[in-house]
Parts: structure tokens; C-alpha cells; sequence
């Protein structure tokens, strides 16, 4: 099942100007934290090994990844049981949204302008992980 798409975005109200990749940003960024948590779902440890390996190094973005190893998706087979959890909570009811929009309000005047960089994620990482956190600790 899928969880985001680019082209659900890109294909939709998206400005003009930007490339397609940037429907995929957001999407690429929480995938790359599942990553770095090694909560990825077992067919991506199996079949994109060294891009899960890439990503953990910095040395490709959680949406270069989406765009390479997903087909542009994120589906519930890219994340383990406990990420699909989280996901079905934190990004299926738009919190994620909510907070990625947020996080990045002031960098222009769409989340799909948000750069596709280290330092953008590292800022909203930390927000996905006070999240994760806090749900962990409810449902465990």
C-alpha cells in the first residue's frame, strides 16, 4: 500500500517551474530518517543494500533513494512493522505534513521548495525523532 507518492504531488497543484523530483522531497526525507533508524523494511535490506549503506553515509538523499530504489513511492513494504506503525499515525494523518510545513515555512512559499539537503533533514529529523519517541513510549 502506498503511503506517498511523488507524482501525487508533482501531477497535482505543484508550482510551476520546479522539477518533478521536488514533489518528492518530504517523502525522500522521512524515508532517509526510517533509514538512518534502520527502520527500512526487509525487501530494501535484501534488494538496495548499498543505497540503504549510501544514505546512511550521507552520500545519497532519502530522495535520491526514493526516486532510485522506490519508483518514486513510499509504500508500507519500504518500512518494518514498527515504521508502518508510526507512519500510519505520524504521516498518514498529516502530522508529518503539518510539521515539515512548519519547519520549513520561511524557506519559500511551498514545501516543494524546500532544498533537497543534509542540512534541511538533519533540521526536521530531530522532529520526527521527538515524535517517534514520544509514540514509542505510548505504544510499547
Amino acid at each position: 500500500m502506498a503511503i506517498d507518492r511523488a507524482d501525487w504531488h508533482y501531477g497535482g497543484e505543484f508550482p510551476k517551474g520546479l522539477p518533478d523530483e521536488n514533489g518528492g522531497t518530504h517523502i525522500g526525507t522521512f524515508l532517509a530518517w526510517a533509514i538512518i533508524n534502520h527502520l527500512e523494511g526487509s525487501e530494501l535490506q535484501e534488494d538496495s543494500a548499498n543505497s540503504l549503506e549510501k544514505v546512511r553515509a550521507r552520500q545519497m538523499t532519502g530522495r535520491d533513494f526514493l526516486f532510485k530504489e522506490c519508483d518514486e513511492k513510499l509504500t508500507d513494504a519500504d518500512l518494518n512493522d514498527e515504521a508502518n506503525a508510526f507512519a500510519e499515525f505520524y504521516y498518514n494523518e498529516d502530522r508529518y505534513l503539518k510539521d515539515y510545513a512548519h519547519e520549513f515555512a520561511k524557506d519559500g512559499p511551498t514545501m516543494y521548495h524546500v532544498a533537497d539537503t543534509w542540512e534541511n533533514f538533519d533540521k526536521i529529523a530531530k522532529t520526527i525523532t521527538s515524535r517517534f519517541t514520544a509514540w514509542r513510549a505510548q505504544h510499547h
